[in-house]
């Protein structure tokens, strides 16, 4: 681990600086360029929470700054160009989305097609899910590649349905990925922890123009389709963190890296299906808006889902590290997972009868994409 840490240390400043200034001159450089071609956001509906059109250049100005990056600072291996053809694949799909909302189950077939990309050409895949169920060993087999590609689906949703307060899902990401670096480095997987150190610096270059300051009230970009495009960069780092046979970290780990925002995606898909709804309908019922209906602001909202987030992931790791059994993990993640659904299903409830009866009742509303919540 030292030998790893002191590795990473020495290159520390190129890897995520390099790509911080890259993400950083292409928001300047695509900003105006998007206010031409329409690829703004507008507050049309109940459910934005910004005043002013704002230009989703942030997916594009990520993407772009982590393939030049990477193709000055990384080795072209199969894995990271894998992940850049799937990157490249969210982008295309996504920008298009974007200008001119595209039905979501095109979304969906191509987010599948991204984790079909890492499962093939880059042999990036979950082959095992460790001793999560009791016994040792436990190989997927043949479910190695649906279980890759929904998990890809799953995760990539999930940082995408957390686009909703400005800062959110950039530093919902920027956490995991500081976690997945932490890591890998106690592995001693040197590679994967340059390669998420040049991410990072990605999604840094993009929170300097996202999150609020006191000297910006507002954000200036979105993420737009950049949100699902960091959800593929987690997905990509925990299966190649967790599925190393030199450097194994053990797979019942990965949820609790980016547990908030996996956990909402859940809680949402069960109640819409309840409710006899599609699960990618839009709604006003995510974790940040349920804080914002107590009061919060979008920066208490950021600090305090993002300190969960670093709190969870940081619990997780010492209690393996103090040889708590792996299936106590998923049990306790599905219990946590139980006991939200239940606190806000009451909180609708109290808050919101109306709301509530969509819980029993078919809702007959039109259904549209959940493209993030901007």
């Amino acid at each position: 681990m030292h030998e790893t840490w002191q590795a990473i240390s020495q290159q520390g400043l190129l890897l995520a600086g390099l790509p911080f200034l890259a993400t950083a001159l292409l928001i300047f450089l695509l900003r105006p360029v998007a206010m031409r071609l329409g690829l703004v956001d507008h507050p049309a509906s109940a459910r934005k929470t910004h005043a002013d059109p704002t230009p989703l250049v942030g997916g594009a100005a990520v993407t772009l700054a982590g393939l030049i990056a990477g193709a000055i600072l990384l080795p072209p291996t199969r894995d990271l160009i894998a992940l850049a053809g799937a990157s490249l694949l969210l982008l295309v799909v996504g920008e298009f989305d974007d200008r001119y909302d595209i039905n979501w189950r095109i979304r969906i077939i191509a987010q599948a097609a991204a984790g079909l990309v890492l499962y093939v050409w880059g042999g990036v895949r979950v082959e095992s899910i460790g001793n999560a169920l009791g016994f040792a060993g436990h190989s997927l087999g043949v479910l190695s590649l649906p279980f890759t590609v929904l998990a890809t689906v799953g995760i990539t949703n999930a940082v995408n349905w957390a686009d909703g307060v400005d800062g959110l899902a950039g530093s919902l990401s920027l956490a995991a990925v500081g976690m997945l670096v932490a890591a890998a480095i106690y592995a001693g997987n040197a590679p994967l922890a340059t390669d998420l150190m040049l991410m990072a610096g990605c999604v840094m270059g993009f929170l300097a123009f996202n999150l609020r300051t006191p000297w910006r009230p507002k954000a200036t970009v979105f993420l737009g389709c950049g949100a699902e495009i960091l959800g593929l960069w987690i997905a990509w780092a925990s299966f190649r963190l967790t599925q190393t046979p030199g450097h194994p970290v053990t797979p019942v780990l990965a949820p609790f890296l980016i547990a908030p925002p996996v956990i909402d995606c859940l809680v949402l898909i069960v109640r819409r299906l309840r409710a006899r709804r599609s699960p990618f309908s839009a709604d006003r019922d995510h974790m940040h808006h349920r804080l914002t209906d107590l009061g919060l602001t979008p920066t208490a909202i950021v600090t305090l889902l993002v300190t969960g987030s670093l709190a969870v992931g940081l619990v997780a790791a010492l209690s393996r590290r103090a040889h708590v059994p792996e299936p106590v993990f998923p049990a306790v993640y599905l219990t946590a997972t139980f006991a939200y659904f239940l606190v806000t299903r009451r909180a609708i409830r109290i808050a919101r009868p109306e709301a509530a009866r969509t819980l029993a009742e078919p809702a007959p509303v039109r259904v549209t994409v959940e493209p993030g919540e901007r």
